[in-house]
């Protein structure tokens, strides 16, 4: 006879609490500034220390063009 495969439990990684940071007016006139340069979005990111999905959000809102590919 075959054994019957018992599940394992999985150990989650614990998710570490995200805060929202709001945008400032420095922020924004950066990344406009970084838009008008046509810096990529990844080095962007390492600099505001923001996620890319979140500096794209907002120049979206804001009707930037971001990144080397306009």
């Amino acid at each position: 006879m075959k054994k019957a495969k018992v599940a394992k439990k999985t150990v989650k990684a614990a998710k570490t609490a995200r805060k929202r940071r709001e945008w400032t007016k420095a922020d924004l006139k950066e990344l406009k500034d970084h838009s008008k340069a046509r810096t990529p979005v990844v080095k962007i990111a390492k600099l505001t220390k923001r996620t890319v999905g979140a500096l794209r959000q907002k120049a979206l809102h804001l009707g930037l063009g971001l990144g080397h590919r306009r």
